[in-house]
């Protein structure tokens, strides 16, 4: 059975870790990677061509290749919503990742262009939206919501009914209790324990959570 081409948007250890994962774990073929202009510093990347974003249909047409962007959670989730938006706009196919050696069920409900890791836990009735990411040993309880362009790193545990609103971002190693809600563009520090519903843009830290002074797009390089 032929394997579907795909590109992966990045020339950094994020993509380097899609295209492990995607060679290894899935039925697509990585045949190329593609980054903006201005970020083109080199002609390959894992041994397989880097290409320009902007000119991308001219060598791999949205008929011909399916795309995936792994972006970190750079300027609050922005920088991946953006290249999401703008590839769909050019009638890209997104692929979409769940590693075989992660804990989930077959009702999953998983959006286009989200990546889930190994040993992540996912249960019933949870729901994981578009363009996000769920990192390694993340723990995502009973009737979860995960917004749009969301990013939940490593060893996260969300309670049951939490609702992580869209361009979020959950730090490694991060408590929620249950039936929280993380409002959108939020930015929960590693190892914080999250016991109250979050305000949008807000940036929290600390056991239990306190909302500091400085704005999520502040922290992430906005």
């Amino acid at each position: 059975m032929s394997r579907i081409p795909l590109v992966v948007f990045g020339n950094n250890t994020f993509a380097s870790l899609a295209w492990y994962c995607l060679t290894h774990d899935s039925p697509y073929q990585v045949v190329a990677f593609t980054v903006d202009q201005r970020f083109l510093n080199a002609d390959t990347h894992e041994g397989l061509p880097v290409l320009p974003f902007e000119d991308l249909e001219a060598s791999h047409p949205p008929e011909a290749a399916h795309l995936i962007i792994p972006l970190g959670y750079h300027a609050i989730n922005s920088i991946r919503r953006d290249r999401y938006l703008e590839g769909k706009a050019r009638g890209y196919r997104f692929a979409s990742y769940v590693s075989s050696r992660a804990s989930v069920w077959p009702d999953l409900q998983v959006g286009e262009n989200t990546l889930i890791y190994e040993h992540a836990i996912i249960q019933p009735f949870a729901r994981i939206g578009d363009n996000a990411i769920i990192r390694s040993a993340a723990h995502i309880s009973h009737h979860c919501v995960v917004g749009d362009h969301a990013f939940v790193a490593a060893g996260v545990t969300l309670g049951g009914n939490v609702s992580i609103g869209a361009q979020s971002f959950i730090g490694v190693g991060a408590v929620l209790r249950d039936g929280l809600a993380i409002a959108e563009r939020s930015f929960i520090g590693a190892g914080a324990v999250v016991v109250s519903d979050t305000e949008a843009d807000g940036v929290y830290v600390g056991n239990p959570a306190k909302k500091a002074g400085r704005s999520a797009l502040d922290v992430t390089g906005g």
